[in-house]
């Protein structure tokens, strides 16, 4: 008799739970497709490049939508915005630099600096996140997994690797239907000076650094990065900030609301780095304008956005400092920018 009404109460928890679920469900398609198909096509624009922004769920706004009013939001995805040259005047590095070196699987040697990294807390209407400002720009490094084409490497096991202080993500990778083991980066990738990852000719908007420190930032080949001695770079964009101009061309700073992380460099040499939280109910997202925003308003000179989404991550000294959105764990990476100790 009592195993009878534990199983009896047992289906009913479950019914009440499948059922409670079946009706959030319904209410999130229900939201969502009157966002879509209703009348503020300014909403509309918003929620489609937020989910097509999304690697796993992409496909929804595509159910609600044509296909050619799909295209029409998303236009800026096949736009390249071509950076004029950077004016390296404007950012005037430390005087002392310190001498670094850095191996791929033999971690770091260098002078510990305890003193050289602040944050400050980061909050918008709909977003909150942390700001890394790290004032030696040549402790920033690319960390990368022991080889590419395979899987990649979680920021935790980056940091471990190369016994850095912290870091964030950085480059986007392969991620078809959000399916992807983060070992096959997009564009280039350059470490310790030679590239890695890509063709000489291959064209993306590269991130990185030369051996000074200097943050470059702009649509262009392997080889020019090269030609611009960048010893540190990986790719993905769009580019932000320009010689301390924001990049308001609508077509590629237009975007949803997402987690995000970017990088940026203050004419003082100092690195910022940047991560906003999303998909959570204290935190939706950050648009591209968003990072601007704040970009600018801690004096960067030159700016990027960097890969988001569940990838967004920053650890500082062992220990994570956003929540990442990620349902199943943080995922593995191609490219990071790392802090040396």
């Amino acid at each position: 008799m009592g195993k009878s009404k534990t199983k009896t109460a047992i289906k009913r928890i479950c019914l009440v739970f499948f059922s409670t679920l079946l009706m959030v469900l319904l209410a999130v398609v229900g939201v969502v497709y009157i966002i879509l198909c209703g009348p503020s096509e300014s909403a509309q624009e918003l929620l489609a490049r937020s989910l097509k922004e999304t690697s796993a769920v992409g496909f929804i706004a595509d159910i609600f939508l044509p296909a050619q009013r799909v295209a029409e939001i998303m236009n800026d995805k096949d736009a390249v915005f071509e950076t004029e040259s950077m004016d390296t005047s404007l950012v005037v590095l430390p005087t002392a630099q310190k001498e670094s070196s850095v191996q791929d699987d033999e971690g770091l040697q260098g002078t510990e600096d305890e003193n050289g990294i602040e944050f400050v807390e980061i909050t918008g209407a709909s977003y909150r996140g942390i700001l890394m400002i790290v004032k030696d720009p040549t402790r920033i490094f690319v960390g990368v997994p022991s080889s590419f084409g395979d899987a990649g490497l979680t920021l935790e096991k980056m940091v471990e690797k190369y016994d850095a202080v912290g870091g964030i993500n950085a480059g986007g990778f392969e991620d078809p239907n959000g399916t992807g083991k983060g070992g096959t980066p997009e564009g280039i990738v350059i470490t310790n000076g030679n590239l890695v990852w890509g063709s000489a000719e291959t064209m993306s908007t590269v991130i990185g650094f030369d051996q000074e420190g200097l943050l470059h930032v702009g649509y262009m080949s392997a080889q020019q990065a090269l030609n611009n001695h960048l010893w540190w770079a990986c790719s993905f964009g769009p580019a932000l900030i320009v010689n301390g101009e924001a990049i308001n061309n609508g077509t590629i700073t237009s975007s949803g609301i997402n987690p995000r992380t970017a990088i940026g460099q203050r004419a003082d040499g100092a690195v910022l780095l940047l991560v906003v939280d999303g998909r959570q109910i204290t935190s939706l997202g950050a648009t591209y304008e968003d990072l601007i925003s704040i970009m600018l308003e801690h004096g960067a000179v030159n700016a990027a956005n960097l890969d988001g989404g569940s990838s967004s991550q920053m650890i500082y000294n062992g220990e994570a400092l956003n929540i990442n959105a990620s349902v199943k764990g943080t995922r593995p990476l191609p490219t990071t920018f790392l802090v040396r100790k």
